[in-house]
């Protein structure tokens, strides 16, 4: 590996795609955005952590919770898709 080349196998910014940052450079928010694109579950847990629920169990508990509401929205919004399609067949 040659010098700098550490820097340059990560050097894209999560903000900005047509110009990029090396890793070294991201700010707090970007790390935030990566590792929400790249690593939701992270992500969450990070927040969680942040947010003082620094237990595991806890922090396992909350996400369950919050991915039981996920589903909910995502079963809501399917029912409705599939009730606006077959009001648009009669």
């Amino acid at each position: 590996m040659r010098p700098g080349e550490a820097f340059t196998v990560y050097h894209t910014s999560p903000t900005l795609s047509s110009l990029s940052k090396p890793v070294v450079l991201w700010t707090q928010q970007d790390v935030c955005k990566w590792l929400k694109k790249h690593c939701p579950h992270n992500y969450l847990t990070y927040k969680l952590e942040r947010m003082g629920i620094v237990q595991e169990t806890l922090r396992q508990e909350v996400l369950q919770q919050v991915l039981q509401l996920q589903v909910r929205e995502e079963v809501r919004n399917l029912q409705l898709l599939s009730r606006a399609s077959f009001g648009n067949l009669s």
